[in-house]
Order: structure tokens, then sequence, then C-alpha cells
């Protein structure tokens, strides 16, 4: 029963810690680092707020040394998806009609945990699990997820006080209530931000939860529940599952109570899971909402009247932060040829000045690749550049994992500005540039709108204002972030709402409140005061 309109705390985007050398946050991640990767943990399913051991392991290894074993984590029968299913369901019953104000308390909480007693947990988790640098680590696991955290209370405050328009005759209200049914939510490896948002932001809105994270998250998802079950999030509101995808997706989609999917991963898997709920609508109660963001083939164009030293700069950083992991990263740039000698010898400069190794070591700047099957699929594209006449590499195309999934930040230049390498999503630290003719600057536009199925991120660097106008109008449609003198990445909640259209996704931009607005049904209630007891109009009248 509500007992008042309250104001939540003041959505700020959480300050980025810098790691200094002697700093207390410093050593607080490398002794959290040290403890968690000389023990190891055992991660169950959570289900109904009981931790369920199934026997049936995998063992965990961080990238970087993938024959060190940190822990394992046990797989889902199909019984235990309908036990997830079947305990949200019925939790559903009192998380639905619970106050908004206590699901609000409860992630605000959420956030002030990992902001204080858990940051260097969650922050050391994701720099081994997903070797992450510090740097990476923190503006990922500890401020985006705090980030997202307190803007969506804020957002979701804001959604319930938009209410329609009212007269003395009667009063119009909304309500926004949670989905019927339960959601799914399928994670990914490269943001634990991601990772803890996506459940969070559906439960916070009222709805219960089924999420499967990334295989290769699952050490910093399991920090994840420990946040939200320390913070009070209710027993059966967010069930966490483990396993073979096709056969847990196959048990969500079969049920006629699934409601919505919230997803981040790959298009290909996007599309399958698209396809399957078309296939089972005639089963569902309600039509699913369907939510995702995939991949993408983030560009860089650089005008000729752009600093060389920016745009090298933005490529470097755009490209090879994080491996070229995040769905944002830049892995095609487009220079005009006057410019191209400045920009690629200083490209080639910070690239042979870079650090590989462990995240442990904090004067890495590049660590390994997620897993084996992203070693082996950027190391063919490698030796295919190496054999082609119409590339050549510049700088890097080295790998070896004889210890850790380690490619050499490599860049490509094409003779052909649809070479493989320009158009085909890698998901590694592999730039591609091409050179064109400075006069061909409008012509290079359409190449960048036409070349790629995504439409993600993008950047544009130009001190000439016709020239930037006049790339985000012919860009408009090929990124959902577009950034003006900057690289396509490092979206901040609050300011730059993410997402992408075209393969990319449904492009419903999360750290906002149009992504909270999918996931609730509003229903509209008009209260007459005074009751009509007569059918005639006056149009009736004699």
């Amino acid at each position: 029963m509500g007992k008042g309109f309250f104001s939540v705390p003041v959505a700020v985007n959480e300050p980025i810690m810098g790691y200094a050398p002697g700093s207390p946050e410093r050593d607080a991640v490398l002794n959290a680092y040290n403890e968690m990767f000389n023990s190891k943990i055992d991660v169950p399913l959570y289900i109904n707020g009981k931790d369920i051991k199934t026997g049936n392991t995998r063992t965990m290894s961080p990238p970087h040394d993938h024959q060190h074993v940190v822990g394992t984590y046990h797989l889902a029968e199909k019984s235990h998806i309908d036990d997830a299913i079947s305990t949200a369901l019925e939790a559903r019953k009192a998380w639905s009609q619970i106050p908004w104000e206590q699901r609000a308390g409860i992630f605000l909480k959420a956030a002030e945990l990992i902001a204080g007693p858990y940051r260097a947990k969650i922050n050391a988790a994701t720099m081994m699990a997903q070797s992450k640098t510090v740097h990476q680590a923190e503006i990922d696991a500890a401020c985006e997820l705090i980030d997202f955290l307190r803007f969506n209370v804020q957002y979701m405050t804001d959604i319930y006080h938009d209410q329609p328009e009212s007269t003395s005759d009667a009063w119009n209200r909304i309500e926004y209530r949670p989905l019927e049914g339960f959601v799914y939510a399928v994670t990914p490896f490269n943001f634990t931000a991601i990772a803890g948002n996506l459940p969070a932001c559906m439960a916070m809105m009222g709805n219960v939860v089924v999420w499967k994270p990334s295989d290769s998250q699952v050490f910093s998802a399991k920090i994840i529940m420990d946040v939200f079950k320390e913070a009070g999030v209710p027993a059966g509101v967010i069930n966490v599952v483990f396993g073979d995808p096709v056969m847990i997706t196959d048990t969500v989609m079969a049920s006629p109570d699934f409601s919505g999917l919230h997803f981040t991963g790959s298009t290909f898997i996007f599309k399958e899971l698209w396809k399957k709920i078309g296939n089972n609508i005639h089963n569902y109660k309600t039509y699913p909402r369907i939510v995702g963001e995939t991949g993408g083939k983030d560009f860089i164009v650089a005008h000729k009247s752009a600093n060389a030293k920016q745009v090298a700069t933005a490529i470097v950083r755009g490209a090879f932060e994080f491996q070229g992991q995040k769905c944002s990263a830049a892995s095609r740039a487009y220079v005009p040829q006057s410019m191209w000698e400045d920009v690629k010898k200083y490209v080639i400069e910070d690239v042979n000045s870079f650090k590989i190794g462990s995240p442990a070591d904090l004067s890495n700047f590049i660590t390994a690749v997620i897993h084996e099957g992203s070693f082996d699929k950027l190391a063919k594209y490698l030796d295919q550049a190496k054999a082609d006449s119409d590339a050549e590499i510049i700088v890097g195309g080295g790998y070896d994992k004889s210890k850790g999934y380690f490619i050499e930040p490599t860049v490509i230049v094409a003779k052909d500005p649809k070479y493989t390498t320009m158009c085909t999503e890698l998901f590694g630290p592999v730039m591609t540039i091409y050179v064109y003719e400075d006069e061909a600057y409008a012509a290079t536009l359409k190449l960048v709108d036409e070349t790629s199925e995504y439409a993600l991120t993008g950047a544009i660097l130009a001190t000439d204002r016709y020239a930037v106008e006049e790339a985000s109008k012919a860009l408009q449609n090929c990124a959902g972030n577009f950034y003006v003198n900057d690289k396509p990445t490092g979206a901040v909640v609050g300011q730059q709402p993410f997402g992408g259209a075209r393969a990319s996704g449904t492009n419903d931009k999360a750290g906002s409140a149009l992504n909270l607005l999918r996931w609730v049904s509003p229903r509209m209630i008009k209260e007459t005061f005074v009751t009509p007891v007569d059918y005639r109009y006056p149009f009736l009248g004699e």
C-alpha cells in the first residue's frame, strides 16, 4: 500500500578510481586477485534462493593462464530449468505487488555494496576470469554496473511519475505493471555490468527472471549474485542457471508463461532466438518482448582536417582496449591519404609500446582473448591477411596460446575497402584501415554506410564543421551511438544510452528509461466522478 510519493537519491556517475602505484585501491584489488587466483570456488546454480549443486561440473580458468584452474561450476538439467521457471512464477505473486520503493531500496543498496565492500572483489574477478586490465574492470564491473543500478532507479521513478492529464470530470492514471509471466536474460562474457544489468533492470520493474550468463563469465556472475543476495533480492526473483544453452533456451521458450527476452550476444544467436519465439508464438499467453544488443563492425572516419595524433589515439584506444572484445570496439578505419603517413607512424609507435601479459601485472595494456575458439578464429584471419596480396600487416600479426590466448594487437592496411576484415566482425584486437583519396570523402562516407550489416557505433574526427555535418547525415543509419572527435567506445550510463540498429540489435538503449519501458505493461485507468444516467446526447434533441 502506497503511503507517499517518494524521491530517490539523485543518480550520479560513480567516480573512476585511478589505481596508481601506492594507492589503497591498487593494493586492495591485487590482494583480492591473488586470493582468487590461488584458491578454488565451486559455483552452484541459484534457484529459488537455494544453491543447487548437480555434480555435473566444468572447470574455470583465466584466459591468460588457461592451464590454471580457479574453480568449477555446475550444469543444469532440464528439471532445474523447469524449477527455475515455476519458482519464478511463484515469487512473482509477491514481487510484482511489492511497492516500487522497496524494489528501489534493494537495488540502490546493491549499487553501494559494489561501490564499497565488493569493489575490489568484483573488479578482481573480472580481471582474472575475463582478462581485463584493472582500468577496464573498474569502468565496467564497478562503475558501469553501479551507474546502471542508480540511474535505473531514477528512470523507474520518472516512468511512474509520467501520468496522463485529468479533468474535473474524471481522474486518469497509468499503472506500469510488470510483464505477465517470467522473463529470460541471456548475457555475454565481455561486460560484467551488462551481465548484472540485464536481469536487474527487469527485476527492478517488478519482473521475475531466469538468467543464463555466458560460460566464460560465471566467476564474476557469482559475485553479482552475492551482491544481489546481500542487497535483499528475494528468493525466486532472479534465478541463475548454467549449462547447455540450447536445452535451457528450448525449455524457457516452450513455457506459455514466457514473456520477454533480454539478450546481449551474437547476431546469429539473437536471430535464432527470435525465430524460436516466432515459431512458438501461438503457445504464449502474451506477445513476448524481445530486446537485444548484438554485434558491430564499428568504424572510425578521419577527415583531412582532423589532427593526426588524435586520429591515431582514437584508433589505438578504440580498437585495442580489452583486446577489441567490446561490441563497440573500432575494427575498421578510413584515413585520408594526406595524413596517412603521420597516422601510420603514431599508430605503430603506440602499438609497439604496448606491454602484453597477465592483468595481475598492472603495467600491461593488453591481455588475452577470452577462449581458444576466439584465439583460433583470429589466428586464421591473421594468417590469411599475411598471404593476401591486397592486405598488408603493418604492425602485430603474431599469436601464442602456449600459456594464455594471446593475440598481438594487429593493424592491417587493405587495398580493397571491402576486404574481408573490413566487413567481418572478428571480436579481437585487429584493426583494418583503408586509405582513401582526400577528394573522395563523400564517396567514402557512402562506402562506410554500405559496407556492414551492423549499425552499432562509429566515429568521425574532423575540425571542419561542414565535414562533421556531412558525416552526421550520411552515417545516420549505421551507428546507434555516433561519436564526434572521439573513439567509438566508452558509453557512460546517463550520458550516452547504448544500442544500435540493423543487425546490431533492437536499439532499446540500455542505460535509459527507453529500455525499462520495455519491461512494463501499462494499464490505463479512468475513474469517472459523476456517472451518466441517460444514454441520450444533446444532438438527439428536438
